[in-house]
């Protein structure tokens, strides 16, 4: 009796034994899992920030979290040290990375209200690197024209040619967000250039624009398969019609 009871003791002992070592062998192989991925570490969203909070509310709102090095957004933030004096430019929502061009300055979300959508028309999306629109040197208010770019494709006459061609023209820019620029080391001297004249600027742009509804598929379509490049178009730019641009005629 007393050989069956220590027999039946010890079983249980080593079934426990041995789920303990599959719970930690598989905490294990997670970790070994994640640790192939090259996880980065990242500022994620874990309560709604409304838009127009300033950083220095943020921190209670937002955690950190290792990330997958493929899933992490080129201007994800892992740190608000250089954000400082900056707001939300759209409400963000749990889940989401902060990005950096999500941060504004205070002043940048109040143009953004100062602009009346035309009946009829809706705002749509797209971000971009600086050179591709007109330097970043875009502003809520200015209107813009859209060069839609496809390697192929495009052109119905022959589908294996790389196609330009100003599609949308004089879109009204209803918001434009730009990422933190780094402050210069040192003001410059009484009477010296100003640097920032002529400064390259950083990282990339989420510009806003309202269209139509035919004009925002088309700026979704290229932003998903081509690519774009704007130009600064005022109302009263020279339309001299539509032309498709391409290695045989762009000379001409």
């Amino acid at each position: 009796m007393k050989s069956r009871l220590l027999a039946g003791t010890a079983a249980i002992a080593l079934a426990i034994v041995g789920a303990l070592l599959v719970i930690f062998y598989a905490q294990g192989a997670d970790q070994r899992a994640m640790a192939t991925t090259k996880p980065v570490d990242v500022l994620v969203v874990n309560k709604a920030i409304p838009a127009g909070t300033p950083v220095n509310e943020m921190a209670a709102s937002l955690v950190i979290e290792k990330v997958p090095a493929a899933g992490v957004a080129d201007t994800a933030l892992s740190t608000l040290d250089n954000a400082a004096g900056t707001v939300s430019a759209v409400a963000l929502v749990p889940g989401e990375q902060l990005l950096a061009e999500r941060l504004i300055a205070p002043e940048a979300v109040k143009s953004e209200g100062a602009v009346k959508i035309p009946a009829g028309l809706q705002e749509v999306s797209f971000e971009v690197e600086p050179k591709r629109i007109v330097g970043g040197r875009i502003e809520v208010g200015d209107h813009v024209g859209f060069f839609l770019s496809f390697e192929k494709g495009a052109n119905k006459a022959n589908l294996d040619d790389a196609t330009s061609q100003l599609t949308v023209r004089k879109a009204l820019v209803t918001a434009v967000q730009r990422a933190p620029q780094t402050a210069p080391a040192e003001k410059p001297a009484e009477g010296a250039p100003d640097p920032q004249d002529t400064t390259l600027p950083e990282g990339s742009l989420m510009l806003t624009v309202a269209v139509n509804d035919i004009n925002a598929g088309k700026i979704v379509f290229a932003s998903e398969f081509g690519r774009l490049w704007l130009t600064k178009e005022p109302l009263n730019a020279k339309n001299n019609g539509p032309r498709i641009e391409r290695k045989d005629v762009v000379y001409k």
